[in-house]
């Protein structure tokens, strides 16, 4: 079975900086599209960042200017940089994506999450 892993959070004080990362728990697979999605305490799932066909990612208008999304290709990890972090960002950050090997494809896959906390 394959997952796919978040990692990367934590608590931070307004205004800092995370990073998280999201990559296949096995290894071989090409993550293809992927996008990052967070759920507030109370709130529903909604889309962070979206990666697109022409390598462009599309960012929620709430995260535009302060998020970025990138790639490790020899690693195969997507990261999403975090910066000037607001109370607002609080929730747990969800990576979600299709990926395949030579083998295998998954479509869909959801990580477990991972806490991001912003507070003082």
């Amino acid at each position: 079975q394959v997952q796919l892993v978040e990692s990367g959070g934590g608590l931070v004080q307004p205004g800092g900086s995370l990073r998280l990362s999201c990559a296949a728990s096995r290894s071989g697979f090409t993550i293809h599209t992927m996008g990052w999605y967070r759920q507030a305490p109370g709130k529903e799932r909604e889309l962070v960042a979206r990666s697109t066909l022409g390598g462009t990612p599309n960012y929620a208008d709430s995260v535009k200017g302060r998020f970025t999304m990138s790639r490790d290709y020899a690693s195969n990890t997507v990261y999403l940089q975090m910066g000037s972090l607001e109370p607002g960002d609080t929730g747990v950050y969800y990576c979600n994506a299709d990926i395949s090997n030579s083998y295998s494809r998954y479509l869909g896959l959801w990580g477990q999450g991972t806490l991001v906390t912003v507070s003082s």
